[in-house]
């Protein structure tokens, strides 16, 4: 079972830009030249290029003064062998060029060219190979006016790894960036191919295998590499809730959802309903006594229990069978939410905290996550950033880099499984794991669909899937939910398309 997740994980591998200079390095050191490298990467971009550009078109390509222009050369060379018209600009002295780059221009017999053309107009496609994911500094000076020139004449780009201009790691822009319709990547995803705006700069991206990093993921190296994942079924799959012909509401959780007072109840509904949708066996509503009324008028398969103080919430979790309890969806900002999470906490459940519950400890990370230990349960934190912000203020957390780095050191100081929303959301375990989640749509952002997502953990963890891979394949569901309904998508909708997105995963 270990082996089989390990390879099953191994195909969700995002790296990062040092993990790939150790591939690179064990590539090499195994006995691969880094002109085979440099050579097969150069033909994978050539590949795309023809399926962009038509038959005899004109490419631009854009070569820079590293290994991403040497893999440059190569796409241009074998794109003038098929007869395109290849006009190739070289930023820099061709003499300076070192290494393999140095021996991929050799083998490139045409013209270089200093600068760009006056006239773009009739290009079929640019070939960004300027700067790899590594770039760690903002562009200026002519690569800065390179992309901007290409980027104003709205020409189609085919970036070689990422878009120049956008740091590997973070996603970030650094200070100017191309615009792609297209990436190819090698071996694996990058952070930039999922955290925008990196992502929102790549267009569609095709991860090509070129010979480095397979042999040296398989022989374990990827045991040293950060373990940051592209979330995905293949990622959970193993984990996900199965039944069996024994299984019966009892078997698949019990899970208590706290309502708001009255008026302010929907949102408690809404994260009930898709526990229940998701595959929770059972769902109570825990409900102020002003608001039982309003609660019943909408609920049915969902139980109702009056519980109007923290002590009352206490009473409740006195039943074992209820194993998972979520707070925040229009609870209300302050002490009372508190101690209702205290109370949750000292009894030892796992817990979703969601809006209200993370904002009422703002400035607070560190006192919510002592209680959270204190109880010994599991909890699982699912902030949208300005939650984020304020739960973080005045720590280190909110200096800690790109999104994945601030949500990991959220979840080693909460002790917490963090899922920063967002639409790259970041799930992050205490114990280093993380994965970045592209599968969704602008139009999950609507009222109420936070809530539904809090829900859909709540359901998951009911049914005993472990915090890390439940927040991975709620945020996957919930994203799959708004990709099958698009325009005109409200919450709502979310939890009634639950059946079709669980019979869409066998």
């Amino acid at each position: 079972m270990v082996e089989a997740r390990a390879m099953s994980d191994r195909g969700t591998r995002v790296l990062s830009v040092a993990a790939v200079g150790k591939l690179d390095a064990a590539a090499i050191a195994g006995g691969v030249p880094g002109i085979a490298l440099m050579v097969a990467a150069g033909a994978a971009v050539a590949a795309r290029a023809r399926a962009l550009a038509p038959q005899g078109g004109r490419v631009l390509v854009l070569c820079g003064p590293g290994n991403n222009g040497g893999d440059g050369f190569v796409a241009a060379r074998l794109l003038a062998a098929d007869g395109y018209g290849v006009m190739l600009v070289l930023l820099g002295d061709r003499a300076a060029l070192r290494g393999d780059a140095a021996l991929a221009a050799e083998a490139w017999s045409g013209p270089v060219q200093a600068d760009l053309p006056g006239d773009l107009a009739g290009t079929d496609l640019v070939i960004d190979a300027l700067f790899g994911a590594g770039l760690s500094r903002d562009l200026d000076g002519a690569a800065r006016a390179m992309v901007e020139a290409v980027n104003a004449a709205r020409l189609p780009v085919l970036a070689v790894d990422v878009p120049s201009g956008v740091d590997g790691d973070s996603g970030a822009v650094r200070g100017v960036a191309f615009e792609a319709v297209e990436t190819v990547t090698f071996v694996a995803r990058k952070p930039a191919h999922l955290l925008e705006p990196g992502r929102s700069l790549c267009g569609d991206i095709h991860v090509a295998q070129i010979g480095a990093g397979e042999a040296a993921l398989a022989a374990g190296l990827e045991a040293s590499l950060p373990p940051l994942h592209h979330n995905g079924p293949d990622l959970w799959r193993g984990e996900f809730p199965r039944l069996t012909r024994a299984s019966h509401k009892y078997t698949r959780g019990h899970a208590v959802v706290v309502s708001g007072p009255a008026t302010k109840t929907g949102a408690a509904r809404l994260a009930a309903r898709a526990a229940l949708r998701v595959g929770a066996g059972l769902v109570t509503m825990a409900s102020p006594a002003a608001a039982l009324a309003e609660n019943a008028a909408h609920l049915t398969a969902i139980m109702l229990r009056r519980c109007e103080e923290p002590d009352d919430l206490d009473d409740l979790l006195t039943d074992e069978r209820l194993n998972v309890v979520l707070l925040g969806p229009g609870l209300g900002v302050g002490e009372p939410t508190q101690d209702r999470v205290a109370v949750a906490a000292s009894a030892g459940r796992r817990l979703v905290l969601d809006a209200d519950a993370l904002t009422s400890f703002a400035g607070g990370a560190r006192h919510l996550a002592g209680l959270i230990a204190e109880g010994g349960g599991e909890a699982v934190l699912t902030p949208h950033a300005g939650e984020f912000a304020r739960l973080f203020d005045e720590t280190k957390v909110m200096q800690a880099g790109s999104k994945v780095e601030r949500a990991r050191a959220a979840a080693v100081l909460t002790g917490t499984v963090i899922v920063f929303k967002g639409a790259d959301t970041v799930v992050a375990h205490p114990d280093g794991r993380a994965a970045i989640n592209d599968h969704g749509t602008p139009y999950l952002g609507t009222a109420g669909s936070g809530d539904v997502l809090g829900g859909l953990i709540a359901g998951l963890l009911a049914q005993g899937m472990p915090t890390f891979e439940a927040a991975c394949a709620a945020v996957w569901l919930h994203g799959d939910a708004g990709l099958r309904h698009g325009p005109g998508l409200i919450a709502e909708d979310l939890p009634e398309l639950m059946p079709a997105v669980l019979a869409g995963l066998t």
